[in-house]
């Protein structure tokens, strides 16, 4: 017995139309009905191939002994020499360690505060206070990290700096934040929370406007408080929205912040403060060790992505909505 459809066709008189057929003739209806959506995600599908999805095709390098005469596919393969050569350089476990320690903090302190500032903006009855409390918080986000780095140089300076002389007004020593190394990874989290937090509370506060009024009218008719109205009924709402958050920052867990760190360092706080993209930045470009870099690039990928799987696991086993 054939696959297909008895259908009318026009004219009035009966035919057969298969039914991929009919199927094909939906979705060329479709796509022509819809063609300008289409057309909209050209450009962003244009991107993602060209810079995202075709660079990938070079991480063959790290597993080759690249050079610029032979190319990518001309130059020998090595297998995992430039691993083993990345995890003996000393240099390298030290960028490990700090870029570690500094995703660490900012996942403690950081993450936790955009949360923080959301649910004390909701909280705000006044509209006017709320809205500029809002501008105060959003706007260090639209500055680029080398004017926000100008003007943390101009208020931490040892010299006449406005933090260093309230220190010394008090009779303490002034402070060069800048040249100590133990400072270093505190000032970059810090400068992190002032800058991003205020603008990633904005998707907290969306996802505070979609819950249920009719929770807190309950919650209030049981004689709950603010606190406890935070604590039972925002929180709770909020947790599909943290939970995907978090694995979004946990996916860019080793990435703490190429042009921060960079604009922040000097040699002094190199101990502490050079991470791995520093680190590829200085080895692979300046020395033009490609190959080097890219194991340590690839490395710092396949560490994001097995964060990823992990955590998003753990959710769905706690009973969360996981994004994989």
């Amino acid at each position: 017995m054939s696959d297909s459809t008895s259908l009318p066709v026009l004219g009035g008189h009966a035919g057969v139309i298969s039914a991929p057929r009919i199927h094909r003739r939906y979705t060329l209806r479709s796509l022509w009905k819809h063609r300008f959506l289409y057309l909209m995600l050209l450009l962003p599908f244009a991107y993602f191939a060209v810079f995202r999805f075709y660079p990938i095709a070079g991480s063959v390098i790290a597993f080759k002994q690249y050079s610029l005469q032979l190319g990518i596919w001309g130059s020998p393969w090595v297998g995992l020499k430039q691993f083993q050569m990345l995890f003996s350089d000393q240099m390298f476990l030290r960028a490990l360690q700090n870029t570690v320690s500094i995703a660490v903090l900012k996942l403690i302190f950081a993450f936790p505060s955009s949360i923080i500032i959301a649910l004390f903006l909701n909280e705000i009855g006044n509209l006017f206070y709320k809205r500029f409390l809002q501008t105060i918080v959003y706007a260090p986000n639209f500055l680029s990290w080398v004017i926000y780095a100008a003007i943390l140089y101009v208020v931490l300076s040892p010299g006449n700096g406005i933090v260093n002389n309230i220190i010394a007004s008090l009779g303490f020593e002034k402070i060069a934040f800048f040249q100590t190394p133990s400072l270093f990874q505190p000032l970059v989290v810090i400068s992190s929370i002032l800058k991003q937090s205020g603008f990633a509370a904005v998707i907290y506060l969306a996802s505070i406007s979609s819950i249920d009024p009719q929770l807190y009218e309950a919650a209030h008719i049981d004689g709950a408080n603010r606190w406890q109205l935070m604590r039972h009924v925002t929180l709770p709402g909020l947790s599909t929205t943290i939970m995907t958050m978090l694995l979004l920052q946990l996916g860019w867990f080793l990435n703490v912040g190429f042009d921060q760190v960079f604009i922040m360092q000097n040699s002094i706080v190199l101990s502490t403060g050079d991470i791995i993209e520093t680190f590829i930045y200085r080895v692979g470009i300046q020395r033009a060790r490609f190959d080097f870099a890219t194991a340590a690039g690839l490395f710092n990928s396949l560490i994001g992505m097995v964060l990823v799987i992990a955590v998003d696991r753990l959710a769905k086993k706690m009973g969360q909505q996981g994004i994989l």
